[in-house]
């Protein structure tokens, strides 16, 4: 199934996309089932059985284009979790850009972005040009956590995946590399993590290690790689982020981004005022977010 969040009378509802048309799952099951995508997540696989029964019959709902959708997971619980320099073309073209000898990770590197960051397809990326001027795209194929646990072992890691969409770690490159080192304050910006269109219940992505994921700015291809070429794979970027953290049903995991991000071309390139970037990851959809850049935000 496709889910997502969608707004009407002014407030979210949780939908399924069926022949291009937007079912509001609440209303179709009577209120058996939740509004939230969040609700919907916890509650399990009698809920994931409800919605697939009614998305058989089909029925009356909005028309996709005309739905204002948001992000699948509206606001998180809690940061959305990312994994950096997981490619190693895009750690090769990292080093080579900041002249610095190529050393690839032994774990998996791990930051985080705050809810604040999230927004949803069609929303604007906006940033102050008195904060940054050097914003970058970052395609990023992007899990949800539907059963929660900790400590979980690499071959229990797909048991506790929702499903799929997709992400941008959309990044301040001045900030990311000002703030001694670490990352979270050029990642973290409002408006700095699009997410969407939906999510792909894990049931439909057959094999996630083999997904095409590639990023258009204004139409011009920018990146283009697959999931096949992870440095760390799915089951050892959970297994590893769950050794003493618990996951709970909702996380969101971005699992880092391929080569052909903007600082490391030359001459280097930035997101300016009135672009659009289209992430896509294949078979789970296109992300589209207009670029606006705003003084005081």
């Amino acid at each position: 199934m496709r889910l997502v969040t969608f707004q009407a009378d002014g407030a979210p509802r949780l939908g399924a996309v069926v022949d291009e048309r937007v079912i509001d799952l609440a209303r179709a099951s009577d209120g058996r089932l939740p509004d939230s995508m969040l609700a919907f997540i916890e509650a399990g696989d009698s809920a994931l059985s409800e919605a697939r029964e009614l998305v058989a019959r089909g029925g009356d709902g909005v028309e996709l284009g005309r739905a204002k959708l948001l992000a699948p997971i509206p606001r998180p619980r809690k940061n959305v979790f990312c994994l950096g320099l997981n490619y190693r073309d895009h750690a090769a073209e990292g080093a080579r850009a900041m002249g610095i000898e190529l050393k690839l990770p032994e774990h998996p590197i791990y930051f985080s972005k705050p809810p604040t960051c999230v927004i949803g397809p069609n929303a604007a990326i906006v940033y102050d040009p008195d904060v940054t001027r050097e914003v970058d795209w970052e395609v990023e194929f992007t899990l949800v956590i539907g059963r929660g646990g900790r400590d979980i072992p690499p071959e229990r890691v797909y048991e506790h995946i929702f499903g799929y969409t997709v992400g941008n770690d959309v990044s301040a490159r001045e900030l990311q590399f000002r703030h001694g080192g670490q990352w979270f304050k050029g990642k973290s910006l409002d408006t700095f993590a699009p997410i969407g269109p939906w999510i792909v219940t894990a049931d439909e992505v057959p094999d996630p290690s083999n997904l095409d994921v590639s990023l258009r700015v204004n139409g011009v291809e920018k990146q283009r790689s697959n999931t096949r070429e992870f440095i760390f794979d799915i089951p050892a970027m959970v297994s590893g982020l769950a050794k003493g953290i618990t996951l709970e049903a909702g996380d969101l995991i971005m699992t880092g981004t391929p080569h052909g991000v903007g600082f490391a071309r030359q001459p280097p390139e930035f997101l300016q005022d009135g672009d659009v970037v289209e992430a896509e990851v294949a078979g789970i959809g296109v992300l589209r977010n207009p670029v606006s850049v705003r003084r005081g935000g």
